[in-house]
């Protein structure tokens, strides 16, 4: 599809929804969806799916640095912590197609009726949403079921966007010369970035794989 589409606006929270298998994580797609998410001022928060299929330790130690809540949500896992943290909000759920979305907002909201489709022979996704739909949450708040997405770019989203989610990179990059990319050496010998010690430093390492996939805009 050549086409740019909103899927939705106006939310305060997005819940990236990733398959922990079948299909297989992407983690540049959690990367995309997380650039999304801080250039619009959201929270993310990542939930794992299928967790029976998959443990999920390995594949959530990759945003740990970031400081972005994750949740498991398999088929086996109670929906308690998903629900306390979209207890109030107005939250946007997305995710590739088959990565149990559908099934997600069934046990979140109980009477949406969300249809559940299967993932193909290839581990393709099948879309099972064609349309946003808003749904109350039995703990107050909103639901916004988002359609399956085949892939995910970003388009006008600047380094400056991502690293401003991030007190401690925002006042740092303040010392960074005029049209600094913050992408560190050798791009930008001179980001200040790279004076940044300890946790923050991780914090750094990790918000620079966020900024490749601006530089890049690969969909995903």
């Amino acid at each position: 599809d050549p086409y740019e589409r909103i899927v939705v606006a106006n939310a305060q929270q997005l819940l990236i929804v990733v398959a922990l298998a079948d299909p297989p994580p992407r983690t540049g797609f959690v990367e995309r969806a997380l650039v999304a998410a801080y250039a619009g001022g959201l929270s993310p928060i990542v939930c794992l799916t299928k967790s029976d299929l998959e443990p999920p330790e390995e594949f959530a130690s990759a945003f740990a640095d970031l400081d972005v809540p994750v949740v498991v949500a398999g088929r086996d896992d109670p929906v308690d912590e998903v629900l306390s943290m979209l207890s109030g909000r107005l939250t946007a759920l997305i995710g590739h197609s088959g990565v149990g979305k559908s099934t997600l907002v069934n046990r979140l909201v109980p009477d949406a009726d969300r249809a559940v489709g299967v993932v193909s022979g290839v581990g393709k996704g099948r879309h099972t949403s064609t349309q946003s739909v808003a749904l109350p949450l039995p703990t107050g708040g909103w639901a916004i079921d988002t359609p399956g997405i085949r892939s995910f770019g970003l388009a006008h989203i600047s380094p400056e966007n991502v690293v401003a989610a991030f007190s401690d990179l925002a006042a740092a990059i303040e010392d960074c010369p005029r049209g600094c990319t913050h992408l560190g050496p050798p791009a930008d010998p001179e980001c200040a970035l790279d004076r940044l010690e300890g946790k923050a430093a991780k914090r750094v390492d990790a918000v620079r794989h966020l900024l490749t996939a601006i530089a890049s805009n690969e969909a995903w």
